[in-house]
Order: structure tokens, then C-alpha cells, then sequence
């Protein structure tokens, strides 16, 4: 697992995330580039403190699952579901998204402590770094970068 709170492996995702462009296509999924790079930074902005909106209630009793394997060394599978506050359908700028996704990830790596997660409670700086790097890194796979 890469450490994003390491220079060498920052810059080196960073230069994936540069290969990403706005005509890339996935491998599989739904989402274009650009609407990836508006859910993952939600994900970012998630782990590091920001409130969730519309916590379903099922989504809710299973908490304790979802961490469990949120946190997990197992990679997601292909086509897993994504939780409807992640959602993103609306169209996307490509460039937009990708400023706004880097931004997300400095603000990420710049607090190096832990942080409230609106489902998890507290996420320490290792399990912060393993949510967004294996969620991170799983549509990196997807987009072939």
C-alpha cells in the first residue's frame, strides 16, 4: 500500500493522476474521468473530517462491515457498488475536477493527525491514508493509469 503521507509515493501518485485525461477511458464502471475524480475527492474530503450527507440507514447498521473492509489489504472488485452520497452522474470539467481533486488531496496529506468520519468516528492518520490510497488507487486501476 502506498503511503500518501510520503513524498517519494505522493509525487508518484500525483504523476498517475496527471496521466488521467478528460478523454480517458475506464475499464469498467460508469463514471467518466472527470465524475471519478469529483467521487474520489469526496472520499478524500470524507476522510479528512467533512460531514457526510444522507447516510442511509442500512448503510448506517452495517457501519462496522463497511470499515472493516474499507480498511481491509483486499483490493476492491471490479464494478463494486458505490454508496449513493458518492454518487456522481451530472457532468463534470474535466480540468475543474482534477484541480479540485488535487487540492482535496494536498488538504488531505497537509493534516497529519486523525480525523471524525461521519460513519467510522475517528480514522487515524494510517487508516485515513489506507481508505483514500486503496479507494484512490482502485480507479486508477480502472482508468488504466
Amino acid at each position: 500500500m502506498i503511503n500518501l503521507f510520503d513524498t517519494n509515493d505522493y509525487n508518484h501518485f500525483v504523476n498517475r493522476i496527471n496521466q488521467l485525461q478528460a478523454d480517458s477511458k475506464p475499464q469498467w464502471g460508469k463514471m467518466n474521468a472527470a465524475q471519478m475524480l469529483k467521487h474520489c475527492m469526496e472520499v478524500q474530503d470524507a476522510c479528512n473530517g467533512k460531514p457526510l450527507q444522507n447516510v442511509s440507514f442500512i448503510i448506517k447498521l452495517f457501519k462496522s462491515f463497511v470499515k472493516k473492509s474499507v480498511l481491509s489489504d483486499k483490493p476492491y472488485p471490479k464494478n463494486s457498488p458505490t454508496a449513493p452520497q458518492y454518487l456522481v452522474t451530472n457532468t463534470i470539467d474535466f480540468n475543474e475536477a482534477k484541480a479540485a481533486f488535487l487540492s482535496s488531496l494536498e488538504r488531505f496529506v497537509a493534516n497529519t493527525g486523525s480525523a471524525e468520519h461521519t460513519l467510522f468516528g475517528t480514522l487515524s492518520k494510517e487508516e485515513r491514508n489506507k481508505a483514500v490510497a486503496k479507494h484512490n488507487l482502485h480507479h486508477l486501476e480502472q482508468f488504466g493509469v
